[in-house]
């Protein structure tokens, strides 16, 4: 791991530890997907977050990525246009026996219908009309996390990116919605101006150096992993 990622693993050490929330019983991470999307029109890229209600059991009241849980139709939802070839492959690395081709393509699915859910922005091409088919082929996997034990709902969560300009959505169609509201178009560099979690600040430092790396985010770009492992977050590369 490079100086770099030890510090953000360590950032999210410690926050679990400041949190102190490990009080509930062991579960199983379930799957699930987020969508940043990036407007790169901006002069300085931004990116859509949205703020969760006081009632959420998970991570209330605090600005998040459009997202959820990987739902069994997710697997079997058309699709307008394939994910990119390197995406569906990374997708696999470091999965269970049993996690298939079809559950890789339904969390790029889950992503464009949280999105559609969340933030009424769908990423179906018009042509096809109101059903869900979206357009998934302009996803890059930005980066991947699990949530560590203890927590009230624990997930394995696939952080997809795609820019604004490259899917048929107008950035300022969004609305809010019953699950994220005050949606708003945060700058990359903003962190400190919004209540974030701390996984959220992080993945948002990850895109600012890959921007920065290569402004194209190639699909074959390396794919940073946290998990959690004898008591300490841990930052791999897939």
């Amino acid at each position: 791991m490079s100086d770099d990622g030890a510090v953000k693993a360590e950032l999210l050490t410690e926050d679990l530890k400041h949190r102190n929330e490990q009080t509930h019983p062991p579960r199983r991470p379930r799957d699930a997907a987020a969508l940043v999307l990036v407007d790169r029109t901006r002069p300085t890229p931004s990116v859509l977050v949205g703020k969760r209600g006081k009632a959420h059991a998970f991570m209330p009241d605090l600005y998040v990525f459009p997202g959820g849980r990987r739902d069994p139709g997710d697997n079997k939802t058309p699709l307008a246009h394939p994910l990119d070839s390197d995406v569906a492959q990374k997708l696999l690395m470091r999965t269970r026996a049993n996690f298939s081709e079809s559950a890789a393509r339904g969390l790029a699915v889950a992503a464009a219908r949280e999105m559609m859910e969340e933030a009424h922005l769908s990423l179906t091409p018009s042509v096809l009309g109101p059903v869900l088919r979206p357009d998934v082929a302009p996803f890059r996997f930005l980066a991947r996390a699990i949530t560590p034990p203890g927590m009230p709902r624990r997930f394995d969560t696939r952080f997809f990116v795609c820019f604004t300009d490259e899917i048929e959505a107008d950035p300022q169609a969004v609305r809010d919605s019953e699950e994220l509201h005050d949606l708003t178009w945060l700058p990359i560099d903003g962190q400190e101006d919004y209540p974030l979690p701390r996984i959220t600040k992080v993945i948002l430092t990850d895109l600012e150096q890959a921007l920065e790396d290569d402004a194209s985010l190639p699909f074959r770009r390396t794919v940073p992993f946290y998990y959690f492992r004898k008591g300490r977050f841990v930052r791999e590369l897939i």
